[in-house]
């Protein structure tokens, strides 16, 4: 394992560690969350898994058919209704909006990490959810949910977990951008994981560089480091 220089080491040796499981959503919020260790030391990953598995545990009891549009349903209402998962649209710029144990505290977080913690909600009662590594605007994809012409359906918890068809979503990115998209079969990519990650980490390298707060900014270069190895 390399040796830090800016990075806090245990954020970079659970960072490190958990690349080799980046194909599981598991690895991947574990991964996220060793971001958070940088300044949040005190943070453990157990008390953040425990959150997750305990929003799918409520969901669960709430589920009595196999539906996937009542799972989808419950899912949300425990989520956006009861825990109040939601955008912080009055601190955007906030480096906490990317930690996943403070979104975890405060319900409140920037796109990216809020489809994060629906992501892995999502998975631990039963569906698969991938990131949309749409320009200005992450969102979430929920495979082959019922209810949208038997095809998967486009969520944005960053504004309560609302259901945007195609067109809906394009629009939102586009406003989100500030200018028009260029239509394409790729125009709404699914993110890899390392993708997902190297978004998290630009997004922090950049509110570091602006408010210059170059050791922040230093160590987020490490943890990109690692993804490129």
């Amino acid at each position: 394992m390399r040796t830090p220089i800016y990075c806090r080491p245990a954020a970079h040796q659970l960072f490190e560690a958990e690349i080799a499981n980046l194909d599981t959503g598991a690895g991947l919020f574990r991964a996220a969350f060793a971001i958070a260790l940088h300044e949040r030391p005190e943070a453990r990953i157990v008390e953040a898994e425990t959150v997750v598995e305990q929003l799918a545990t409520t969901v669960q009891r709430r589920v009595h058919s196999n539906s996937k549009e009542a799972l989808l349903a419950h899912l949300h209402d425990v989520l956006f209704d009861v825990f109040g998962l939601r955008g912080n649209t009055d601190d955007y710029y906030n480096p906490a909006n990317s930690y996943l144990p403070d979104v975890l505290h405060s319900h409140k977080g920037l796109p990216i990490t809020l489809v994060l913690i629906y992501k892995r909600v999502a998975e631990l009662v039963g569906l698969t959810v991938y990131g949309i590594n749409s320009p200005g605007h992450f969102m979430a994809e929920v495979e082959s949910a019922e209810g949208v012409s038997g095809r998967s359906m486009v969520v944005d918890p960053f504004f309560g977990g609302s259901v945007l068809t195609v067109q809906e979503a394009k629009e939102r990115i586009e406003q989100t951008a500030g200018r028009p998209l260029v239509v394409s079969t790729e125009w709404l990519p699914r993110a890899t994981h390392q993708q997902w990650l190297a978004r998290m980490l630009v997004n922090l390298l950049s509110v570091f560089t602006a408010t210059g707060q170059e050791r922040n900014m230093l160590a987020m270069q490490e943890l990109l480091g690692l993804l490129e190895k």
